[in-house]
């Protein structure tokens, strides 16, 4: 097995290498760009991804030409500011030099600093990720929770009245967008029209450094409380879903019938027979479903309840060309997704022994 997670390993480093080459490409044709913002800034012009300052020029070679042909911002200012722009976005280099030296420095870990918030990429990263984390592993936990009892519970009485009922609520939660569901709950919880129950922004309180640790604990799920609500309660379907077809199927297996016709009782041939195997793929995608969770699927939930988390940062970045920060995030969720295959992998393994990874090819 220790031969398969080398190979695993060693195959990352050229994932992630045409990751990045592919959408270092994409950049250099993409329009906008940080020189046209800071251009647009001086013209008291709004610029973000429509603006009229469009046009992916800057991101290429600067040998030669009139510079203010380069940017539809630019005309009348100096050539020589535009080329102080240019150099301190580094965009006075070539696009292959500018790469290379980003792979370098992200095989170090070092993304560099944010162009417009003037601070280590890094350090923005690490002060968002209570948020993520927090919104990514209490839905996941919560989600599994919910589903795993009741995806067992839909196959032991499959085709019963609360199989048929309980889908009809987890389809249409499914279906409903978790923002909506963040929406309903401040109306309900949060001083609307209805009761004032829960606080309608931020993880914390701003007395947080005053309170004593089981107070920080209390505040905390008091404020994490609506968001994680709101996330969990369209979250659960697939792993419901998925949790119940795989009793199914194992329930139908001729094991679970030799076992009953010895006499055992059908909770010991449930839970004694039938849930190890049943469970593999369940658990082994527990990894997989927070990372998704971690990255994904709290933009909306973030902005809706001021949660500032690396959803928010991402999109930010995205608007504002703030290219360190975007490839730092691109970086890290592939590395991370990589990682979290592998370690799916090995969790198959340790639920069940007999999967021999030696024999598997990468």
């Amino acid at each position: 097995m220790l031969a398969y997670i080398a190979r695993r390993l060693l195959f990352m480093i050229p994932t992630l290498f045409g990751i990045l080459i592919i959408n270092f490409v994409i950049v250099q044709f993409a329009p906008g760009g940080p020189v046209e913002r800071i251009l647009a800034q001086l013209q008291g012009v709004e610029a973000g991804a429509t603006s009229r300052f469009g046009g992916g020029g800057e991101i290429g070679n600067t040998g030669g030409g009139e510079l203010s042909s380069k940017y539809r911002g630019a005309q009348g200012l100096d050539p020589k500011f535009i080329a102080e722009l240019e150099k301190q976005f580094g965009f006075d280099k070539p696009a292959y030099e500018r790469f290379f030296l980003m792979v370098k420095n992200y095989a170090v870990f070092d993304f560099g600093r944010s162009y417009f918030r003037d601070v280590p990429v890094l350090q923005l990263i690490k002060e968002k990720l209570p948020v993520s984390i927090s919104l990514g592993l209490w839905m996941t936990l919560f989600s599994y929770a919910i589903s795993i009892p009741l995806g067992i519970k839909k196959a032991v009485s499959d085709g019963s009245r609360f199989d048929v009922w309980s889908s009809a609520v987890v389809i249409t939660g499914y279906a409903i967008p978790s923002f909506l569901f963040a929406i309903l709950l401040i109306v309900l919880f949060c001083g609307g029209s209805f009761w004032q129950i829960f606080p309608l922004r931020g993880l914390t309180s701003e007395n947080w450094d005053q309170l004593s640790v089981l107070a920080k604990i209390k505040d905390y799920f008091w404020h994490i409380t609506l968001p994680v609500a709101s996330m969990t309660l369209g979250a659960f379907a697939t792993s419901t879903f998925l949790t119940k077809n795989s009793f199914l199927d194992e329930i139908a297996k001729q094991y679970v019938q030799t076992a009953r016709m010895k006499g055992l009782s059908e909770r010991r041939v449930l839970y004694g027979h039938v849930f190890r195997n049943a469970m593999m793929i369940v658990v082994a995608g527990f990894p997989g479903a927070f990372v998704a969770a971690f990255f994904g699927a709290s933009l909306l939930i973030e902005t809706i309840f001021s949660l500032d988390g690396l959803g928010l940062l991402s999109f930010e970045s995205i608007v504002n060309r703030d290219y360190p920060v975007v490839f730092a995030d691109l970086y890290i969720f592939a590395l991370l997704g990589l990682i979290v295959n592998l370690l799916s992998d090995l969790t198959y393994m340790w639920i069940d022994p007999r999967i021999d990874f030696e024999t598997r090819e990468v």
